[in-house]
Formats: C-alpha cells, sequence, structure tokens
C-alpha cells in the first residue's frame, strides 16, 4: 500500500478530513455512502496509484473528521453537491473522475447531470439513478427494500437508537447488509461504531435522509432527468438487501455511455467485499480497456 496521508481541506465552508494517496494532475475522487467512511476505499488505492492517479476519499460532511453542522437544512442535495464542486475546486486537478458509491453514488449522478464541474469518468456502485429510483420505489420490490428512509424521518428517536450502545446498531446493520458474506472483521466494524458514536455523528448521517425528503424535489426529477453525457461504469453488487437492480433499470436513457457489471452473491459493500474485482475493473475502465466481466 503506498502511503496515506490524511488532509484538512477547506470547502464550501467546512473543513473535510481527506485521506489522499498518490500524487500528480489525474485525480480520483472517492464518495463515501451512509453509514460509512473514507477509509471504505482504500482496497482501491494501490491499483488507482499504480495507474498514475492520484486518490482523494473524503470523509463527506457529518462523517469522521469533517465538519458536522447540527441541522437538517445542511444536508440538502444541493448542499452536498456544494461540497463535492468545493473539494474538486481544491484539489486543483487537471482530469478529475468521480467514483462513488451510496449515499455518495446518488450525489455523483445529479453532480454529473447538472454537470456542475467537468469529469472525465464516472464510477458508480450500488447507488440508485435517481430517475430510475423513482420508478422502481413505487414497486414493492424496491419500496419493502427502502422502509427506512422513512423511519429516518422520525425526529430524535432513530438518533437515540443508532447511538446506544456504542453505536451497536451500526455495526448490526453492516453486517445485515452483508448478508452471508463475511465482509468485515471485527475490527473493522468496531472502527464503524467508533465512528458513529462521536458526538452528534448518528444525527449528521440520518440528516442526510431528512434533507433528501425535506430539501424539496430536485428540478431534475420535475421534467426529463438530463442526460450524462461523461462515459461511465457501473458496478453492481447483486446481492444487495437494500437496493434493487431495478434501481439502475433503464439507466441506458440517461447514460447513453454506460457500461454496467453485475457482480453475482455480492453484497451492497461491493467495494469492501470484493476489492480486488472492483480494482480491475475499475482500472481496465479508466484505461480505456475492455472491462471484465468479473
Amino acid at each position: 500500500m503506498p502511503p496515506i496521508t490524511t488532509l484538512a481541506i477547506e470547502a464550501n465552508g467546512l473543513t473535510f478530513e481527506v485521506l489522499e494517496c498518490g500524487e500528480g494532475d489525474r485525480l480520483v475522487l472517492c464518495l463515501h455512502g451512509f453509514p460509512s467512511h473514507a477509509r471504505c476505499w482504500t482496497g482501491q488505492f494501490a491499483a488507482l496509484v499504480e495507474a498514475g492517479y492520484r486518490v482523494w476519499a473524503p470523509n463527506l460532511r457529518g462523517y469522521g473528521k469533517s465538519g458536522r453542522p447540527p441541522h437538517v437544512a445542511d444536508y440538502t442535495v444541493d448542499t452536498l453537491l456544494a461540497d463535492i464542486a468545493g473539494l474538486i475546486d481544491a484539489a486543483g486537478a487537471r482530469s478529475v473522475t468521480v467514483m462513488a458509491h451510496d449515499w455518495g453514488g446518488l450525489l455523483a449522478w445529479f453532480f454529473a447531470a447538472r454537470a456542475i464541474r467537468p469529469i472525465d469518468r464516472l464510477i458508480i456502485l450500488n447507488a440508485p439513478h435517481p430517475a430510475c429510483a423513482t420508478v422502481a420505489y413505487r414497486k414493492w420490490r424496491q419500496a419493502r427494500k427502502g422502509w427506512y428512509i422513512l423511519a429516518f424521518q422520525i425526529p430524535w428517536l432513530p438518533d437515540r437508537i443508532l447511538a446506544a450502545r456504542h453505536a451497536w446498531a451500526i455495526g448490526r446493520l453492516m453486517r445485515f447488509a452483508s448478508g452471508r458474506a463475511r465482509v468485515f472483521s471485527n475490527v473493522a466494524i468496531e472502527f464503524y461504531r467508533s465512528q458513529a458514536s462521536e458526538p452528534g455523528a448518528a444525527t449528521a448521517m440520518l440528516n442526510w435522509y431528512r434533507g433528501l425528503t425535506r430539501g424539496g424535489v430536485p428540478d431534475e426529477l420535475k421534467g426529463k432527468f438530463p442526460q450524462i453525457e461523461t462515459p461511465t461504469l457501473v458496478i453492481w453488487g447483486d446481492a444487495d438487501v437494500a437496493l434493487d437492480r431495478s434501481c439502475i433499470a433503464g439507466v441506458e436513457v440517461y447514460v447513453p455511455n454506460i457500461q454496467i457489471r453485475y457482480l453475482e452473491g455480492v453484497s451492497h459493500w461491493v467495494q469492501e467485499q470484493e476489492p480486488d474485482t472492483v480494482s480491475r475493473m475499475v482500472t481496465a475502465f479508466l484505461d480505456g480497456r475492455t472491462v471484465p466481466l468479473g
């Protein structure tokens, strides 16, 4: 593993904790999801650095040692997208690839659709495309998997449940979302629980979901969702207990230059469960080679 440096980066009025690996002006910006941490990408660091990229994996707003505003209004989609733009500006890279998972991936879809900053490649791991998900969540198959989104809207109670007993529920959730695979060691689960146990951390994580529902319907979902012209790779763990593959059904309509690779039997935590496979797929895509099937 190449050395990893922890940076404090100012962006959009907050300080972000960023894990940096490698150097140069070709950047891969890695965006994590819920209830994760920047360290979820370390399995891809070595391959990306060897391929000639500088990697930034920030702890997003409310996570790790990044800024943690207390209010739901601080976690709207527009605000979170401005964070990404600020991080890209701070990196000062000539070329930017965005690689994103779960919540980070949902933001990445919007970011690319709005063309907020130029990006050369987009890589999505188990994250619903907003337009496809709007259809999917109207059907029982996905709606039953997404019940927690409604539960997270309840004031203060889910916050206390997630933070209680040294964030026991966070560890349980991550194990459950692993399915039958043993994705996380006991040490890793302890790390994630410790992060969620920090003062205000559980509320900040939940405020992402509250900001999504209370911040108003994004303009893209009020009409025809804009096409994304950026070359895009989707890697999808097909044993995801939270997101059905219907969340990207028909995505080719919105992203004509797209490749999709399904990993059978792989859980929601795709880049942590199959780090080598994901690294091979990602580096092939970045190099313009045929992306392997698995």
